[in-house]
């Protein structure tokens, strides 16, 4: 390599290069400088990097695959999230995803950050074929039960899509619908489907629970999103139960009885 090539130049053009057997990749090996050796190293870095991500994301893909090569070509992805809160409702979304779609990163969205989480929202949304949503508040959480309030969520969130799908992948949870179906532990961090069906429903609730912040600021409901944080039991103590509270949780319930 000519070392009239400044580290500059060399820069911009290993931005360019996709793959590791590219020649120009090689001719920068053989740079005696330093600073070139460090963009070789960043580069081979950021590549095993988005290797490993595409890795990730076949791994994920597996039971679609699997599913579209029995001839399941609308398969529906499903979770809920919100099992765990205080407060707010338990929100459930059913996705179905087009053949060949790949978003790097999609994951668990307990696993992502909030900022990705909302990138990711918004092409899910756009790139769908369908996307449902189903949700069940406090009160009658506090009726038929969290476990019960989740089914009945998820069995909504079908009911919301457009279209009816071939097959239905659902994270840890059997359906009574007709509709051939699976049941995975961990499921949003093993299919992509159920991952992007755990980020919509994730996006959905966290995005209520900084609403309902707006009327009711002392819980902290925009940052724990109705978990038990210590702002949040410190909250109600001092002001006492909201409508969105479920009041069959223990905690929430202890103030009550408290109370009375």
């Amino acid at each position: 390599m000519k070392t009239a090539n400044s580290i500059k130049n060399i820069a911009l053009r290993l931005n360019e290069i996709k793959e590791p057997n590219d020649p120009f990749l090689r001719e920068c090996a053989d740079d005696s400088r330093k600073g070139v050796a460090d963009l070789v190293k960043r580069w081979t870095t950021n590549y095993q990097k988005q290797l490993a991500i595409r890795e990730r994301f076949e791994e994920m893909s597996m039971f679609e695959h699997q599913l579209q090569n029995e001839g399941f070509l609308e398969i529906a992805g499903i979770d809920e999230v919100g099992r765990g809160p205080l407060a707010g409702p338990v929100v459930a979304s059913a996705v179905i995803l087009p053949l060949g779609f790949y978003l790097p990163g999609l994951d668990d969205s307990k696993k992502v950050s909030e900022a990705k989480r909302e990138a990711f929202y918004s092409i899910i949304m756009e790139q769908a074929i369908a996307v449902g949503t189903g949700l069940i508040h406090s009160e009658e959480i506090d009726e038929i039960n969290i476990y019960q309030a989740s089914k009945k969520a998820m069995l909504a969130a079908i009911t919301d899509l457009n279209r009816i799908p071939d097959y239905l992948l659902i994270d840890a949870m059997e359906l009574a619908v007709p509709m051939p179906q699976m049941s995975l532990i961990k499921g949003d961090s093993r299919s992509i489907s159920i991952a992007a069906a755990s980020i919509v429903a994730k996006v959905t609730r966290d995005r209520m629970m900084k609403e309902y912040s707006v009327e009711y600021p002392n819980y902290g409901f925009e940052k724990n999103m109705g978990y038990g944080t210590a702002v949040h039991l410190s909250g109600l103590d001092q002001y006492g139960v909201t409508p969105w509270h479920r009041r069959s949780f223990a905690p929430v319930k202890e103030r009550l009885e408290r109370r009375t």
